[in-house]
């Protein structure tokens, strides 16, 4: 399905981000890989985890702070002097100051605000327009966005507000690059057990909630979220863009919500 395609996933933190599910899922179904990381203290754990992949020896590895510069430009010239050509992009990355998130809405900093979206959101823009041009018999980038960007999640705070932005820049992405042949779309996950979930008060109460509730009375899992972005990547996605796809049971469809008025019974 990817045989021949050369992808980039941005944001491999540990074995539990759904960058890494994503890449696991790109690779085994023929992607060549280049993986990055956001600092040192990330870098061995992102080569470690490159070296299990089918044709390690094809994938590569590079540190990018996404809101610098001169990480793109490094980036981007790293993959033009490896790649002929670039295939799509995955940008997993986000992220708020923890405090943010333990604190009434109202109480958001600006520098709180300012960070969110620079990183969640913003961060998509530059960098798709730093990789277009090497993006030349057209091709896909997935952002990920979450159910927080749509409507009102308790606890997600900031991070609903940087998520709603981020799926309105694809939306415009979608738009400004079509004509390039470049597609755009956003993948919204369920809540899925990682380390940057965990900063969510009541992430465990949240997942009980979702089970219950959901059309199929379960959570979703990180390689179902790799299996879809894979599938959104390909040329049978070809003709989706400016979309956000839902992965998450059913659960976005809900307009209700609690266990009594949904009904517990699968009959």
């Amino acid at each position: 399905m990817l045989d021949g395609k050369n992808g980039l996933i941005l944001g491999v933190a540990n074995k539990r981000s759904l960058a890494w599910a994503i890449a696991r899922s790109c690779a085994a179904r023929g992607a060549k890989l280049c993986l990055t990381y956001q600092g040192p203290r990330f870098e061995d754990g992102a080569r470690e985890l490159a070296s299990t992949l089918p044709d390690s020896a094809e994938t590569f590895v590079l540190p990018c702070e996404i809101t610098q510069e001169a990480d793109i430009a490094a980036l981007v010239k790293a993959v033009a002097a490896k790649w002929r050509r670039l295939d799509f992009v995955v940008h997993s990355i986000a992220y708020a100051n923890p405090d943010e998130l333990k604190r009434p809405f109202r109480e958001t900093s600006k520098d709180g605000f300012l960070t969110a979206l620079d990183v969640s959101a913003y961060s998509v823009i530059p960098m798709s327009k730093a990789l277009a041009p090497l993006m030349t018999d057209g091709g896909s980038v997935v952002a990920l966005s979450y159910l927080g960007g749509e409507r009102v999640v308790p606890n997600y705070n900031v991070m609903g507000v940087a998520k709603a932005a981020l799926d309105s820049a694809v939306r415009y992405l979608a738009y400004d690059l079509g004509p390039s042949g470049i597609r755009v779309n956003c993948v919204s996950p369920g809540p899925v057990r990682t380390i940057s979930a965990s900063a969510i008060a009541d992430f465990g109460k949240m997942l009980e909630h979702v089970e219950k509730v959901a059309p199929l009375r379960r959570n979703i899992t990180a390689e179902e979220v790799g299996d879809v972005v894979a599938f959104m990547v390909s040329d049978m996605a070809r003709g989706i863009t400016g979309q956000q796809i839902h992965v998450d049971s059913g659960y976005s469809i809900m307009g209700v919500t609690t266990v009594a008025e949904a009904g517990e019974a699968k009959a």
